[in-house]
């Protein structure tokens, strides 16, 4: 009996990584280093809000639409945030911006998921257990282009995660279906690479791949995943979602255990992975 093939896709934001505290309690904290002062967080986080929807209606998808870029995108959203906090003809300081921006493209605004990059790794020795004959592991995000970034200061590298499809680059966010189809795109690229074709070619039997996906907003991820023919993973780590089964009582296959179940949780990736390893 052949074995099955395995994409398993994560969000980003919230399941792989998560800020250390608040961003607004971060942007304070810095503002703070570079000599403003005077202001509260609840402040800080109301501004931070109101520049944050100014900016994205004037410039969507993080300034992809307009050309801006999200470099531009993200000073421009600090540059509003901070302005109305200053004293009058106070300057903003010019390095705000750019310790900002480093901070929330690196591991310095972020905790990785526990065991993150030692469960990734796992699932690429996952032939050893022989349960799935290829495992192409992805990251599926309403973001920017610096997930990539933070993941890899973490230690997450090409080895680990196979692709990035991030709304930035689609155009499109969670819940709707063409950025798991953009996916499904990106894996049959790699496929047709390895079966020696060009990219464009498109790889055989992708449509016969177990798709999953992984994610801690029901609405986003879980939806949006089942609405695209994926079975989803909610990330529950705190245990909020009392009707939903955990995938470790679960005692089946992929494909049994999501003709039973439209939707089972774990706790962490650790279990998670420990789950599909399972002998």
């Amino acid at each position: 009996m052949s074995r099955p093939n395995l994409l398993l896709c994560f969000d980003a934001f919230g399941t792989l990584f998560r800020p250390k505290r608040s961003v607004a309690q971060q942007y304070g904290e810095v503002a703070r280093q570079c000599g403003l002062v005077g202001f509260s967080d609840d402040k800080l986080q109301a501004c931070l809000k109101a520049a944050f929807k100014d900016e994205a209606k004037r410039n969507p998808n993080y300034g992809k639409a307009t050309g801006l870029g999200a470099t531009m995108w993200w000073t421009n959203v600090i540059h509003k945030t901070f302005t109305p906090l200053l004293a009058k003809d106070q300057p903003l300081p010019e390095d705000l911006a750019p310790r900002l921006l480093h901070r929330f493209s690196s591991r310095d605004g972020y905790d990785a998921e526990p065991n993150l990059v030692s469960a990734l790794k796992a699932l690429k020795r996952q032939t050893a257990h022989q349960r799935f004959d290829k495992i192409i592991v992805g990251v599926i995000t309403n973001s920017d282009d610096r997930v990539p970034d933070v993941l890899s200061s973490f230690g997450v590298n090409s080895f680990d995660i196979d692709f990035h499809c991030m709304s930035y680059d689609v155009g499109v966010e969670k819940p709707e279906k063409l950025i798991f189809s953009a996916a499904e795109g990106m894996l049959s690229k790699i496929i047709a690479v390895r079966e020696g074709k060009t990219p464009a070619e498109g790889g055989s039997d992708v449509g016969a791949w177990q798709k999953v996906y992984v994610g801690d907003e029901y609405a986003k991820d879980v939806v949006g995943a089942a609405n695209a023919g994926w079975n989803p993973v909610l990330l529950d780590s705190e245990g909020n979602t009392a009707d939903v089964p955990m995938l470790k009582e679960c005692d089946d296959t992929l494909t049994g255990l999501f003709k039973k179940h439209r939707v089972v949780k774990v706790h962490s990736i650790q279990d998670l992975v420990s789950w599909l390893m399972r002998e």
